[in-house]
């Protein structure tokens, strides 16, 4: 018996050694270790690290070496921004959105080459519509989750709509890939709904509703305005995460209708070091392992395939299914749209030319008002849409209207809404002047010669930071001037002369009254002759439109014709 069991105990001892030295060859450190720098963002950083750590303790052996990985947090716009510059100091980089990538992709030149096809995506959270707990019921029947209720609720020049119940908050899409991935996808459904006009007054008023973080966002789904109920955007595991702060009222996740984008988080490889690449490659499959997408489960991520854990169950307020994928934009689109933003989001300086001229005094058929009310009613109607860090102002304009051969007067100078004028706020004055103008009953128009002296001083203020228009609102009666002064043949040479494309100054006219088709022809080059627009107003309530797309043309300036 004992030779078997000798036998038994040598076939133990030399599996033992196989064993050990197998174990050895993969978990070879004699030549000391391999660091692994990966830069995350901020939101999937600690179950990066987490995992990180475990994988480190296991000893996986590169080249003889142990990799040590140590995971940073760095927001994703900054980490970009180092990436483009050639300062990124990492080896890997996980953002939170592929969209990132695209911005840089399509910024070409060292940008666009310094980054590499990402190597997939490690979890994924979908981009939903938020709002506390305590505000669910009330919506039910104020509005449907979906992209294009939540653009029709945004759109300033649509006060009727849902917006008289909902406050949208929103996520600058320049600073927060959430934010980003909303703007695409409310971007991409109105498209295809014919909501393009309803868009841009919807960013435009968003831009004056901008949180500075998801975090912050979510915090103040809890503070009602004027009796509105708060809604804003967010990715699933943000809501997860400010949940698990057990705030007083949870936030909810609502799932947009239409369907939505994801943040992915794509492990994007930068080192050039051949065996730091091969580090990278063996975290990459850690990361791919049940393990670790446990580990980002139980943070509230998804996997990249959207599976759901149960951090995100029915009883936590979220939709363990995944949602619909709206198709992922390109990096053409994602260029066009966010320079969208960024156009819209300049701010406004808006000098407008009130005609108070003779013709201004007579009635409008079918209603009880003049011709100057109705004007002034278009007048307020389009101001209100802009924004309290507009810079505005008001001229009026007749023949003689301010001392002999002068046909304009300034009545409040352009500036800042916000600014005190002998005690009173800009836009008070504004709105009283707006409300109290009388016509000139012996004047003639005089439009040629204010105009030129406007669009002149227009281009001498010029603010580069912001939209720069002049507005014109008269009756369409055309230049009438008995006593000479500008041409119309003059008045557009000096404008074709004076445009600067480098320093747009438009022209936006706006003509109301039984005279205005007739004159239309004339509007239309002296607006065009700036890359502005002219329209007739049938209705005051018109004017909402005109402005918006007023506002459209500022995304194709100084091109809009080219």
């Amino acid at each position: 018996m004992l030779v078997p069991l000798a036998g038994a105990v040598a076939l133990s001892v030399l599996l033992g050694v196989a064993a050990f030295v197998i174990f050895n060859r993969e978990h070879d450190c004699s030549d000391g270790t391999l660091p692994l720098r990966v830069v995350a963002s901020p939101d999937v950083q600690p179950a990066l690290s987490k995992i990180a750590g475990t994988y480190t303790k296991a000893l996986h052996s590169i080249d003889s070496k142990c990799v040590e990985v140590t995971v940073v947090k760095e927001t994703s716009v900054k980490a970009a921004s180092a990436v483009a510059a050639g300062k990124f100091a990492g080896d890997v980089w996980v953002p939170d959105s592929s969209l990132v990538l695209s911005r840089l992709e399509s910024a070409g030149g060292p940008a666009e080459a310094a980054v590499p096809q990402p190597a997939g995506s490690i979890a994924s959270s979908p981009v939903v519509l938020a709002t506390a707990r305590s505000s669910v019921a009330k919506l039910e029947g104020a509005l449907t989750p979906s992209w294009s209720t939540l653009v029709s609720a945004a759109n300033a020049a649509d006060p009727d709509g849902p917006g008289k119940k909902v406050r949208v908050v929103a996520l600058d899409p320049q600073k927060s890939s959430a934010g980003l991935a909303a703007l695409m996808a409310a971007s991409g459904v109105a498209g295809e709904t014919g909501q393009t006009k309803a868009l841009v007054g919807a960013l435009k008023r968003l831009s004056g509703q901008v949180a500075a973080d998801s975090a912050a966002l979510l915090a103040s789904l809890t503070v009602k305005t004027g009796g509105k109920v708060p809604i804003g955007v967010s990715s699933e595991q943000a809501i997860h995460t400010h949940n698990a702060k057990k705030p007083e009222t949870p936030a909810v996740a609502l799932y947009p209708a239409e369907g939505t984008l994801s943040l992915d988080y794509p492990f994007t490889v930068l080192t050039k070091d051949l065996a730091t690449q091969k580090a990278a490659a063996d975290f990459r499959q850690e990361l791919s392992k049940d393990s670790a997408l446990k580990v980002l489960r139980a943070q509230g991520f998804r996997d990249p395939d959207g599976k759901a854990g149960g951090a995100l169950s029915e009883d936590k307020g979220f939709a363990p299914a995944a949602p619909k994928a709206l198709p992922a934009p390109d990096a053409k689109t994602v260029a066009t749209v966010s320079q969208t933003w960024s156009r819209l989001n300049l701010g406004t300086r808006l000098l407008t030319l009130l005609d108070v001229s003779g013709t201004m005094a007579l009635p409008v058929p079918g209603t009880n008002l003049t011709r100057m009310q109705a004007i002034s009613k278009i007048a307020t109607e389009g101001l209100a849409l802009f924004p309290p860090d507009s810079e505005m102002g008001v001229w009026m304009f007749s023949t003689h209207l301010d001392g002999r051969g002068k046909d304009w007067k300034e009545v409040v100078p352009v500036g800042p809404l916000t600014e005190s004028i002998d005690g009173a706020l800009r836009k008070d004055v504004l709105a009283r002047e707006l409300s109290t103008v009388q016509a000139k009953a012996t004047g003639d128009t005089g439009l040629n010669d204010t105009l030129k002296a406007a669009y002149t001083e227009m281009t001498r203020t010029y603010a580069r930071d912001r939209i720069n228009t002049l507005l014109i609102l008269t009756d369409g009666a055309g230049n009438d001037d008995p006593d000479g002064g500008v041409g119309n043949a003059e008045i557009l040479r000096f404008l074709e002369e004076t445009y600067d494309p480098q320093r747009p100054v438009s022209i936006l006219l706006i003509a109301f009254g039984p005279e205005a088709q007739a004159g239309k022809k004339q509007m239309d080059a002296v607006a065009r002759a700036t890359g502005g627009e002219a329209y007739i107003a049938k209705d005051p309530l018109q004017v909402r439109d005109f402005f918006l797309q007023g506002m459209e043309r500022r995304l194709c300036t100084p091109d809009c014709d080219g």
